[in-house]
């Protein structure tokens, strides 16, 4: 076994992509022994800024499916592939119905079941696209989580196409076994998974996300002191609204009451009571 798990973080580099995909992608594909230079990747954008796909059509000559629901977006991707005939543009947003899911929209291409490689990054409902996957079998499989999540939280969004709160990596490493994948590596934002079938080949002992996952920048954990103060650690921020989350505005106890219980004053145990039931009821009022 390779001495380190997370030993395909060296390879992380950027030709297009941003936090090293690129790098990363092309050492899994020259891990695994049989290629058949296919990929698909949504949303797309316009095919090239912060894509995980482009490297691979310019350097490695691969034909693309390029998936894009946005028109404005998609009026661009499509000017950019132009001239290249192994690139399908598509202007569709992939679902996890049968009627919008990625097994309805690739039979109208000449793609093999078991393509090389997919990118899935649509900011929400990741992991329910990927379970909705049936018919196609990609051998390695790229899918955007939550980076704010520890990596020990099981923590699942809504189905539903107008919520964007993502999937943690616990939740897609349980569903990539599911489905008979095994996670590699991890980036800041980006998980990826291979087909069981060429697991081996990466010698890794322990793949565990905890394991795997090395940046936890964008994480913020939340615990509590034993007198009921509530405390922040790690990075304490709304990540894409660049907003700062303060300790002292989520304090749930008022200063008089942040002590041990065992501690309290006659004066303290009663004044607990009233504000215990004080919240009750103002909880059932706002519902």
């Amino acid at each position: 076994m390779n001495q380190r798990p997370e030993w395909l973080l060296d390879y992380a580099d950027n030709t297009h992509s941003q936090m090293g995909e690129d790098g990363v992608i092309a050492k899994i594909l020259e891990t695994i022994p049989e290629t058949d230079r296919w990929c698909v990747e949504f949303g797309a954008w316009d095919g090239k800024y912060l894509s995980n796909v482009c490297r691979l059509i310019e350097e490695e000559d691969y034909n693309a499916i390029l998936i894009e629901g946005d028109d404005a977006r998609f009026s661009v991707l499509k000017s950019n592939y132009a001239k290249n005939d192994k690139v399908f543009p598509v202007n569709a947003f992939v679902g996890y119905q049968k009627k919008d899911g990625l097994d309805t929209i690739l039979p109208s291409y000449d793609i093999p079941r078991n393509f090389d490689f997919l990118s899935i990054d649509i900011d929400g409902n990741d992991y329910h696209v990927w379970k909705a996957i049936k018919e196609y079998r990609p051998k390695v499989v790229c899918v955007e989580f939550n980076t704010t999540i520890p990596s020990e939280v099981f923590f699942v969004q809504s189905a539903k196409p107008n919520v964007s709160q993502g999937c943690s990596i616990l939740a897609l490493d349980k569903l990539a076994r599911e489905k008979g994948y095994e996670l590699v590596c991890v980036l800041r934002y980006n998980a990826f998974f291979v087909d069981q079938l060429y697991f081996p080949k990466f010698r890794i002992s322990n793949n565990a996300p905890h394991v795997l996952r090395k940046d936890l920048s964008f994480v913020t954990w939340i615990f509590t002191g034993y007198d009921g103060s509530i405390h922040l650690a790690g990075c304490q921020q709304l990540p894409w609204h660049r907003m700062s989350l303060y300790e002292q505005k989520m304090q749930l106890l008022p200063r008089f009451l942040q002590h041990y219980p065992d501690n309290y004053s006659k004066s303290q145990k009663i004044l607990f009571k009233i504000f215990k039931n004080f919240r009750k009821l103002f909880r059932k009022v706002r519902l």
